[in-house]
């Protein structure tokens, strides 16, 4: 079974949300069945990429809230994220464009080490005193820590068609399956969950997601058909 997030760097629900959805995994009986696929959305896609500003400003601006009001989020979603266990910086945290880390996400997708560069670009953005978007050599640095080869890393970072179009299919997919916000989590094709639930609700929607895939139906066999197994191919008679 698949399970595909779409999900934004900058997005502190998502970072919830993946601890939450991966509780429930963990507890799942067919958890060494489910592949995970995270795909990119863009909170704030038309930022420039040296666009970076406190998050507290960004909330006032965005939300036309008080300085109070955002700081008040602020500490909600810290107590939110400490109970998930996670580690979430309150104060001095700082919002800019994405768009390079979901590139990197791809990379990191065909190296087989997607998962471990989303948990480090997370726990970078939310918990870390250094800002994830201080400069490209920040996001190298973390791609070598989720196993990935720096060179690599660098060129994709240094053409920025690397991977943009993959990016945008991704952001297209959600928008055609009614995606709005983020996260967003879709099982199988069939069955969609969205926001940072509690990890209930994601150990039922994997429950009831595995419980109705379709079993394979095969057509009727002609009794021509020509085929090879364990013990050979079949020899066809004259």
């Amino acid at each position: 079974m698949r399970v595909e997030i779409w999900s934004d760097i900058a997005c502190p629900w998502c970072y919830v949300g993946k601890a939450r959805f991966e509780k429930a995994l963990e507890a799942f009986p067919h958890r060494d069945d489910v592949e995970v696929v995270h795909r990119s959305f863009e909170l704030d896609p038309n930022r420039a990429k040296g666009d970076i500003q406190p998050v507290l400003t960004m909330l006032t601006k965005k939300y036309g809230m008080s300085e109070a009001q955002a700081q008040a989020g602020e500490d909600n979603l810290g107590a939110q994220a400490a109970a998930e266990g996670l580690d979430y910086r309150t104060r001095d945290r700082d919002h800019g464009n994405t768009f390079d880390m979901h590139r990197l996400l791809h990379l990191a997708k065909e190296r087989g080490r997607q998962d471990e560069l989303i948990g480090l670009l997370y726990r970078a953005n939310f918990a870390e005193e250094r800002s994830v978007f201080d400069g490209d050599e920040r996001l190298v640095e973390l791609a070598v820590a989720a196993g990935l080869d720096a060179d690599a890393a660098r060129t994709v970072l240094a053409d920025p068609a690397a991977y943009a179009d993959d990016v945008r299919a991704d952001e297209r997919e959600a928008a055609e399956l009614g995606a709005s916000g983020v996260p967003f989590f879709v099982l199988d094709r069939a069955y969609g969950v969205s926001g940072a639930q509690p990890a209930e609700v994601f150990a039922e929607a994997l429950a009831q997601a595995w419980g109705d895939r379709a079993p394979l139906t095969l057509i009727q066999d002609s009794g021509d058909a020509q085929a090879c197994g364990p013990d050979g191919c079949a020899v066809p008679q004259s």
